[in-house]
């Protein structure tokens, strides 16, 4: 018997997914789910990883049209004040569910403080309580700290590098932003978790679940990221993925074997016509190895990448014809209106008019969601 839970999921028997396409469809329908409201997208995805870079709008931004109604840029951020979720590191940096949050914390970072930073530390730690909310330049004023070395080399304000490591250490938390700059308040210390093998578990299976279907060679690549969020659990890492790979279902399809989260069913059905414009954080897109294997191309982020030697742009957003990736456009807002470039992995674009109907849906989308003429 298949049952369909609150989180919108099929649970029950596991229909076995025999073909590349399959997997392909299946992981479309399962991470591009019906759009719903912020908070129970936020809900359903677990994490949202986020980006500075604003081509045409920040990934965290860009991730959530796709699943929220009516979703405009810079929705999360004014509206993260009242949201039960937290900024912080999870796989990567973004934004997190309260309950998981809780189950990452206490951190024990894996370079520790000297006893001087930690008594610079508590003074930060004042200063925030006494302000309710502060901005780190208000933390600099009142103390002049000073400069220090930060870890790319460079120098920073010591008080913004103590906020920075409070945060962490989950004794301070993101409050809100103000021009892109966090604002900090006081965190009262989590307490440690009962079980913590149990609590480091539910989020391997967070991860899996967000990335899934996932090639198994990639899993102990996620982990990884994982212990940049738990580092307190680094030595458990290699027990975790053998407990991983027990309790999660493997389907082996073409010559690899797959992982898929235990006693949940999600339908290799058809897509649409219907076209997306992805950001290249997306779920769909995160995982460079399992996109080339279900597309058959290598997408690269090429922000980084000098301007000479970039082949798809400068923030290609991966386009999904149906239930492919056939090509990549780069967007920007040009005297308040939306210029799209277009690039396609054949060469051409679909000559269907079903096609050119769902693009240009796609680019009003994409146009009202920017707040574009």
């Amino acid at each position: 018997m298949v049952s369909v839970g609150a989180d919108g999921v099929h649970h029950g028997a596991v229909s076995v997914p025999q073909t590349l396409v399959d997997l392909r469809r299946r992981a479309i329908h399962r991470t591009l789910f019906r759009p719903t409201t912020l908070p129970r997208a936020l809900a359903r995805l677990g994490f949202v990883q986020a980006d500075p870079i604003r081509a045409p709008a920040r990934a965290q931004d860009l991730t959530l049209r796709h699943r929220v109604t009516g979703y405009r840029a810079g929705d999360l951020e004014r509206r993260y004040p009242r949201l039960a979720i937290e900024e912080d590191f999870f796989v990567n940096a973004g934004f997190i569910t309260r309950e998981l949050h809780a189950l990452m914390h206490p951190r024990t970072p894996q370079r520790a403080w000297t006893k001087a930073q930690w008594k610079n530390a508590q003074r930060v730690l004042e200063v925030v309580r006494d302000r309710g909310v502060a901005h780190p330049r208000e933390v600099d004023a009142a103390l002049e700290l000073g400069t220090t070395t930060n870890w790319f080399g460079g120098r920073s304000s010591a008080s913004t590098q103590l906020l920075d490591g409070l945060h962490y250490r989950g004794l301070l938390r993101v409050a809100r932003r103000e021009g892109g700059i966090r604002l900090y308040a006081v965190r009262e210390p989590t307490p440690p978790p009962e079980d913590p093998r149990a609590a480091y578990d539910a989020l391997v299976d967070v991860v899996v679940a967000k990335y899934a279907p996932l090639p198994a060679p990639t899993l102990g690549k996620l982990l990884s990221y994982l212990r940049g969020g738990v580092p307190q659990w680094s030595h458990d890492r290699a027990a975790a993925l053998t407990r991983a790979k027990a309790r999660l279902v493997k389907h082996h399809v073409e010559g690899m074997d797959w992982l898929w989260p235990a006693g949940e069913v999600s339908r290799a059905r058809e897509v649409g016509d219907v076209v997306r414009l992805l950001a290249p954080f997306d779920p769909l897109v995160w995982d460079r190895v399992r996109f080339e294997l279900l597309f058959g191309w290598e997408y690269k982020f090429e922000a980084y990448t000098p301007a000479p030697k970039r082949k798809l742009g400068y923030y290609a957003l991966p386009l999904l014809w149906r239930d492919q990736v056939i090509g990549w456009a780069n967007a920007k807002v040009d005297g308040g209106a939306l210029d799209v470039q277009l690039g396609y992995v054949s060469g051409n674009a679909p000559r269907d008019a079903a096609f050119r109907r769902a693009l240009e849906e796609e680019v009003e989308r994409l146009r009202e969601f920017l707040g574009a003429a």
